[in-house]
C-alpha cells in the first residue's frame, strides 16, 4: 500500500505546476504540505514546519503517506493553490526565488498561507497606503554604530527620509524614490533583516544599511536592541516590518515609474522596481598606471556598474567602471597581462574599455569563474540608449557635454552629450533631461510634458528626434531653449 501512494505522489509531481516548489520555484520538489496541497522544495518545508497550525508536510519519498492524504493532494496541488492563495498579489510585490534571502521567502509564505494578506487587500495596506513611519537601525556613515533613526516613506512627495532626533523637523537626508533601490543584505550588514538602500547623492551613490529590531515602528520612541528590553522580544514582527518596508518602497517605485511612464505595461515596470547585485566580493585591484600594488577591494556588480570598497559597509565608492557591450568594445578575459606584477592573488581578471584597461586578481579559481560570468552576462547584452547617456552623465573620458537648453529660472536642462566612436558609431547625441517635474519642452514648434525629472533618450543624428516615456519630439540641431508649461 505504501509504493502505491509513493508512486501516485510520484505521478502527481508530473502534473502542470507540481515539477517547481509551489513558493520559491525550485525545480524537482520532493516534500509537499499535505494540509495545504501544494509540493514544495526541501527548503521552503522548514519554513512549513515553523508554521503547524496552517501547514503540515512531509517527504514525498521518505515519510508514510496514508490515502486520504494523497487523495488531497490530487485534489488540490500547485496551481490550485496558487489561485486560492495568490489570487490578489499587488503587482509590486516581491515574489521570491530559491536564490533569494531566508527571511523573504519565510515571509512570502506566512502572508501568503498564515496571514493570507493575497485574499484580502485591506491586509496589504502596511506597504501599500502610500506612507510608511518607523524605527529603523541605521548604520553610521563614519563611526559604523547602529543607531535608531525615524524613517518616513511619502509617495506624495516622492521621497524617503530619515531623521537623526525623534523631534527633528528637518531630516537628515531626502532619498529621491526616483533613484533609489534596496536589496536584503544579511550576511554583509550581519543581521537577519538587514537591508541595504541606494540613492544618488550629488550624483554619485550613497549606501545606508538598515534593520528592524523587535518593538513599536509607527509611533513613539526609538526601539532598544532585543539584549537591552526586559521583555521577550518576538522575531517575528521584526522580519515581518522590515519586509513590509521593502515592498513599500517597491510600491512607492511602482506608482512613480506608473507616472513617469504611463505607456508602460506591469510587466514591463516591475524589474525596475528593484534590482539585486549581479555579483559581491573580494578581489585585488592595481591603480591606473598598473604599475601601483595590488591592494584588496570589495566589489560589487550593479548592473553596468562595477564599483568598489574599502569595506562592505562604506557609505561611498572609492570608485566605479562603467561596463558596455561587446559592440560598444568593451571585453572581459579570464587573465593579466603577461607582465603584470604586485598580486598576491593568482586568478587575474581584465576589464578592457574604449579608454582602458582595468586588472582585477581573484582568490579561488571558482571566484574568477563566478565574476567572469557576471561581467560576461552584461558585456553580452546590447546597450540600451538610456545606457548611453547614464554612461556620459557620469563624465567618462571621451565624452564632452554642453548645455542645450535651459527653462527659465534654471530648473530644466537638456545636456547635449557627444560620445567617441568608439563607444557607438551609429549614435551622434545623448540628451539628458535634468529636472522636468511638471514642465513643459518646447522645440521645433511642438510641446512635449516632462512627468518626470530624470527621463533621458538618444538623438538620432539622421531623424533628430528624442524618444521619451511620454511621446517622441522633434529638436532642431541648434536645440532651442526649453520653456516651462503653462
Amino acid at each position: 500500500m505504501a509504493r502505491e501512494q509513493r508512486r501516485a505522489l510520484l505521478e502527481l509531481l508530473q502534473r502542470p505546476g507540481n515539477a517547481q516548489c509551489a513558493d520559491c520555484g525550485a525545480p524537482d520538489p520532493d516534500w509537499a504540505s499535505y494540509t495545504l496541497g501544494v509540493f514544495i522544495c526541501l527548503s521552503c518545508s522548514g519554513i512549513h514546519r515553523n508554521i503547524p497550525q496552517v501547514s503540515k508536510v512531509k517527504s514525498v519519498r521518505l515519510d508514510t503517506w496514508e490515502e486520504p492524504q494523497v487523495e488531497f493532494m490530487a485534489l488540490h496541488g500547485n496551481d490550485a493553490a496558487r489561485a486560492a492563495y495568490e489570487s490578489q498579489v499587488p503587482s509590486f510585490h516581491y515574489r521570491p526565488t530559491f536564490s533569494d534571502c531566508h527571511l523573504l521567502r519565510e515571509q512570502w509564505i506566512r502572508a501568503k498561507y498564515e496571514r493570507q494578506e493575497f485574499t484580502n487587500p485591506e491586509r496589504q495596506e502596511p506597504y501599500s497606503a502610500g506612507y510608511r513611519e518607523g524605527f529603523l537601525w541605521k548604520r553610521g556613515r563614519d563611526n559604523g554604530q547602529f543607531l535608531s533613526r525615524k524613517f518616513v516613506l511619502t509617495e506624495r512627495e516622492g521621497a524617503l527620509k530619515y531623521f537623526n532626533r525623534n523631534d527633528a523637523k528637518e531630516p537628515k537626508a531626502i532619498m529621491k524614490i526616483e533613484h533609489l533601490n534596496a536589496t536584503f543584505q544579511p550576511a554583509k550588514i550581519g543581521h537577519p533583516h538587514g537591508l541595504q538602500i541606494t540613492y544618488l547623492r550629488d550624483n554619485s551613490t550613497r549606501n545606508i544599511f538598515t534593520y528592524h529590531e523587535d518593538g513599536k515602528v509607527t509611533s513613539g520612541g526609538p526601539c532598544p536592541p532585543s539584549y537591552l528590553t526586559p521583555r521577550e522580544p518576538s522575531p517575528q514582527h521584526g522580519r515581518k516590518e522590515m519586509v513590509h518596508w521593502f515592498n513599500a518602497l517597491r510600491a512607492a517605485r511602482f506608482h512613480y515609474l506608473q507616472v513617469a511612464f504611463p505607456g508602460a505595461s506591469d510587466t514591463d515596470l516591475v524589474p525596475k522596481l528593484t534590482r539585486n547585485y549581479l555579483k559581491e566580493g573580494y578581489m585585488e585591484k592595481t591603480g591606473p598606471k598598473q604599475t601601483e600594488g595590488f591592494r584588496k577591494r570589495w566589489f560589487t556588480m550593479d548592473d553596468r556598474r562595477l564599483m568598489y570598497f574599502k569595506d562592505p559597509l562604506d557609505a561611498f565608492a572609492r570608485g566605479e567602471v562603467f561596463i558596455g557591450s561587446r559592440e560598444s568594445g568593451y571585453t572581459v578575459l579570464d587573465r593579466l597581462p603577461p607582465s603584470t606584477q604586485g598580486h598576491h592573488w593568482p586568478h587575474g581578471i581584465t576589464i578592457v574599455t574604449p579608454e582602458r584597461r582595468f586588472l582585477l586578481a581573484c582568490e579561488t579559481e571558482s571566484e574568477q569563474r563566478a565574476w567572469l560570468d557576471a561581467f560576461r552576462k552584461v558585456v553580452d547584452r546590447p546597450m540600451l540608449p538610456q545606457e548611453y547617456a547614464g554612461k556620459g552623465r557620469r563624465g567618462w573620458s571621451g565624452d564632452s557635454q554642453r548645455p542645450c537648453g535651459r527653462a527659465k529660472g534654471g530648473r530644466l536642462s537638456l545636456f547635449q552629450w557627444k560620445p567617441t566612436s568608439s563607444i557607438n558609431p551609429n549614435l551622434g547625441t545623448v540628451l539628458e533631461v535634468r529636472g522636468g517635474g511638471g514642465w513643459t519642452v518646447e522645440a521645433c514648434g511642438r510641446r512635449e510634458r516632462l512627468l518626470a525629472p530624470g527621463l533621458m533618450g538618444a538623438l538620432d543624428t539622421a531623424r533628430w528626434s528624442l524618444s521619451l516615456a511620454t511621446g517622441t519630439f522633434s529638436v532642431a540641431p541648434h536645440c532651442g531653449p526649453a520653456r516651462p508649461g503653462l
